[in-house]
């Protein structure tokens, strides 16, 4: 929303001309780099916000974990690269307005959109500045938790396992225990179960 008042404020009032000249001329000091740069920067803010803005909203549909955190970096290095730019852009619109002469400009035509450009380069500087400190908490929570997460844990190696490993079958006719013994030879004799046995 700033990127917008920024430069929609530059396009439509930020070119004024003298009564004795038909060209205009840019608002700030007759600079066109002034009025080209914040036009430049704001189209392109715009732009990168909807660009951020689509990848937010697919964001939970990547599977990828290097994905997903080159997603989150990118988001942090672009959000303090815009804070930087805005802070240029303020910079020099601020200059570049107060160099202006009220010679260029007797009417005062467009003083509003120009510092409403300056205002609003100002406060996008805390706003991009913001937006890369949510990204950074983003990509510290990210990397606490099992978002971007490399490491496959196998369940087995776990200490806290509630089962009993796996044995074989040397290892465990060693272990006292481990089996039960083998019942009597006359467990199953048909005389001590009272059976008799008839001859024909």
């Amino acid at each position: 929303v700033f990127s917008i008042v920024v430069f929609g404020s530059i396009v439509n009032e930020g070119y004024v001309n003298r009564m004795d000249e038909l060209e205009e001329h840019c608002i700030f000091n007759r600079n066109h780099n002034a009025c080209n740069y914040g036009i430049t920067v704001g189209v392109l803010a715009f732009l990168s916000c909807l660009l951020y803005l689509a990848l937010d909203a697919y964001f939970p549909q990547i599977s990828s974990v290097k994905d997903r955190k080159k997603a989150v970096l990118s988001d942090i290095g672009v959000s303090a690269f815009w804070a930087f730019l805005w802070f240029v852009g303020f910079c020099f619109l601020t200059n570049q307005w107060q160099a202006s002469k009220p010679a260029d400009n007797p009417l005062n035509e467009g003083g509003d959109a120009a510092r409403a450009a300056i205002t609003f380069s100002f406060f996008s500087i805390f706003t991009w500045v913001g937006q890369a400190f949510l990204a950074y908490q983003r990509f510290q929570l990210g990397a606490d938790s099992a978002l971007f997460s490399q490491d496959y844990m196998d369940p087995s190696q776990d200490s806290g396992m509630p089962y009993a490993p796996y044995t074989n079958e040397e290892d465990a006719t060693d272990a006292v225990g481990t089996y039960q013994q083998p019942p009597p030879a006359d467990a199953f004799d048909t005389e001590t179960q009272g059976y008799q046995t008839q001859n024909y």
